[in-house]
């Protein structure tokens, strides 16, 4: 009778969250280790079928830099970033295109599915879904690769109004339907805007935003974020988290956070929780 009074208990305490987030669209960039491990990807998908079940809306981008670099490499093959973008010329285009919009987008659709939820894939040229132009950084030229411009969510909300979970992999078409290499956490973050969210969250292989010491920091503000990047405290791909939090944030999203992928369960631990309670949260 006590397991089932402390089952009972804990229900109760997730209530208010449940409360808060019925209703509400909830954005999560999926990648990292949580899209390699078994068991987190278990977890993950549990996590995501329970919230569509108590009436969350979840929308899912996701990643797959380990997957395509694994693809190259065995094409013999190598990878070049800058500040953590992948650089795109035609031929590696193929294989992000393949990977990202085909293998990858299908295994997680199929692992929503098998957990007992029903998912649907896109990539950002669906429904003109994504549209970029090419984007380069301090004069270095990044091939295909694209900044989004616009971003028309309308695929996306006619799955979710079909009690679909969508998932989109982050590829982008430019105005003369060329496809382009879109970084998946700025995706995450435009589609999020668009969608006027309750909620981005994204998922990474780290705690979260650490300090100089490599100490979680467990709140920030948009002015913090940025001075943190031009000190040179945050760099490579936290670049571009934090970066499409503050695009987020600044397009009408309540809340944005970076969580830790890695540990079982964190989306339904970040959701049913206080907001510093897990993460690093940012705030405008």
């Amino acid at each position: 009778m006590n397991e089932l009074i402390d089952k009972a208990r804990v229900l109760m305490e997730a209530l208010p969250y449940m409360q808060r987030l019925y209703d509400k669209v909830v954005v999560i960039k999926y990648g990292g280790h949580a899209m390699t491990d078994a068991a987190l990807r278990a977890s993950f998908a549990a996590d995501v079928v329970m919230l569509r079940q108590i009436g969350v809306k979840p929308v899912l981008v996701h990643g797959g830099g380990p997957q395509i670099a694994a693809t190259l490499e065995r094409l013999g093959r190598r990878s070049t970033f800058i500040d953590g973008r992948r650089v795109t010329d035609d031929e590696t285009m193929e294989v992000v295109e393949m990977v990202l919009g085909g293998k990858v987008n299908r295994e997680i659709v199929e692992l929503i599915q098998q957990a007992g939820g029903r998912a649907v894939g896109f990539t950002g040229s669906d429904g003109g879904l994504l549209r970029v132009r090419k984007k380069s950084i301090d004069g270095h030229d990044l091939g295909r690769v694209g900044e989004i411009t616009e971003v028309d969510p309308g695929v996306v909300r006619a799955a979710i109004d079909a009690g679909f979970i969508p998932v989109v992999a982050p590829i982008g078409v430019d105005a003369d339907g060329l496809s382009h290499n879109v970084n998946a956490d700025e995706a995450a973050g435009a589609l999020s805007a668009a969608l006027r969210s309750e909620k981005l969250m994204l998922l990474t292989d780290i705690e979260g935003v650490l300090d100089a010491g490599n100490r979680l920091i467990s709140q920030l503000t948009v002015e913090e974020c940025r001075r943190l990047i031009a000190d040179g405290t945050v760099k490579g791909g936290m670049i571009p988290k934090l970066e499409c939090c503050i695009q987020a944030l600044s397009g009408g999203v309540a809340r944005t956070h970076i969580v830790d992928g890695r540990v079982l369960h964190a989306v339904l631990l970040d959701l049913f929780s206080d907001d510093a309670g897990i993460g690093t949260l940012l705030v405008p």
